[in-house]
């Protein structure tokens, strides 16, 4: 079959807010969409039984680390990492990319490819284009994103233009290695760089849309910028990537933003945010962010979130969250991870009822109205 196909269901008639269904290698996804991270082939604290219970379709794993730690070797003889950690729907990777941007004290950058040591044990390496696209497909997943460099915030306009310019040759090598490797079980995403600038957003987009990808990404946000230069990025791009591709917004968590960009055309996102936070006492609620850490929650035998029908939600109350919390318990952690993935996964299927029914606008607006109560 075919790596990745891509149908639009609808389109709310009010905004660029569309749903859509992708099929893939390991299974049918529903856009919009949202993606738990596992970085190590793993979502911190959770089991496979669990990312089944919250009905996560897709997940999201990093090239990088695992190119470092267990290494390919063990990847290829367990057979990729969907028997590794017997996942058996969707997977995207993340090509280490932002990994380079990040761990930037670790590494050097040149047009042929990226020299890093590693953040493990200080070993050499050097990543290139081709190497990254070979790592991916030695993983296996379903989605594979094209070697891309990430410039922070704030930049200037020559360093943005000469990244994005990089990063378009390192896509064209991407896009050729995939070719030569004949890969039929794999999609290829591109993505678009040129930090908070017009002028090189579309640059990078003209260009990386040339080079004609399966799909497309959104990339060099939530790295310093305001929310509202982010918001300017996704309006700037999203409506002029291909109708008949998935859109991918990279490394966006927050509601707010998420509904933002749905309203925009966007159809995929992932982040790290939600997990960080569960570790940190920071929830989701339909009624804004919680921070279990605060001392009124101890003695608050309601449930998390009165409106979430997850495991949590349904059994165990704010005192006794409080309570893990507080003693360090590793169920505290577990538990407040479950609860943000699900809140997410959650509000992403909510926002595809609503488009599917031409009400998306409607349901933005009475959703940050009620989460702008939260207590932080």
């Amino acid at each position: 079959m075919s790596a990745l196909s891509f149908k639009v269901d609808a389109k709310d008639p009010n905004c660029g807010a569309r749903a859509g269904t992708l099929q893939l290698p390991h299974g049918e996804v529903q856009t919009p969409i949202f993606m738990p991270v596992g970085t190590l082939a793993t979502v911190k604290t959770l089991s496979v039984d669990d990312l089944e219970t919250l009905h996560a379709q897709i997940i999201l794993s990093n090239a990088y680390h695992l190119y470092l730690r267990p290494g390919m070797d063990i990847i290829e003889q367990a057979g990729g990492v969907h028997k590794f950690m017997h996942w058996d729907k969707p997977m995207l990777t993340d090509s280490g990319g932002f990994q380079v941007f990040s761990l930037s004290d670790l590494n050097k950058i040149t047009k042929d490819g990226v020299e890093f040591r590693s953040h493990l044990d200080g070993s050499k390496h050097f990543m290139t284009p081709e190497k990254a696209t070979d790592v991916q497909i030695s993983i296996g997943a379903d989605i594979m994103m094209c070697f891309d460099e990430c410039t922070g915030h704030p930049a200037t306009h020559k360093q943005a233009g000469d990244s994005l310019r990089m990063t378009l040759e390192w896509a064209q090598r991407c896009k050729d290695r995939w070719v030569e490797r004949e890969v039929d079980n794999q999609a290829l995403f591109g993505i678009v760089q040129g930090n908070v600038f017009e002028d090189l957003r579309l640059e990078s987009l003209a260009g990386t849309v040339d080079i004609d990808f399966p799909g497309y990404a959104i990339g060099g946000v939530s790295v310093g910028e305001s929310k509202e230069e982010m918001l300017e990025v996704v309006d700037w791009c999203a409506p002029n990537l291909p109708e008949d591709k998935p859109r991918y917004l990279m490394g966006v968590g927050p509601p707010e933003d998420i509904l933002g960009a749905i309203e925009r055309g966007v159809d995929m996102f992932d982040c790290v945010m939600p997990t960080r936070n569960a570790r940190n006492g920071s929830l989701f609620t339909s009624q804004g962010k919680l921070n279990i850490r605060n001392a009124k929650y101890k003695t608050d035998f309601g449930p998390l979130d009165p409106n979430c029908e997850c495991p949590v939600c349904k059994r165990y109350t704010r005192a006794y969250l409080s309570h893990l919390y507080r003693c360090g318990e590793v169920l505290g952690i577990r538990l407040n991870t479950l609860h943000n993935l699900h809140f997410l996964v959650n509000l992403t299927a909510d926002c595809r009822q609503a488009i599917m029914e031409e009400r998306f606008p409607e349901f933005k607006r009475a959703f940050l109205a009620a989460y702008a109560e939260g207590d932080s």
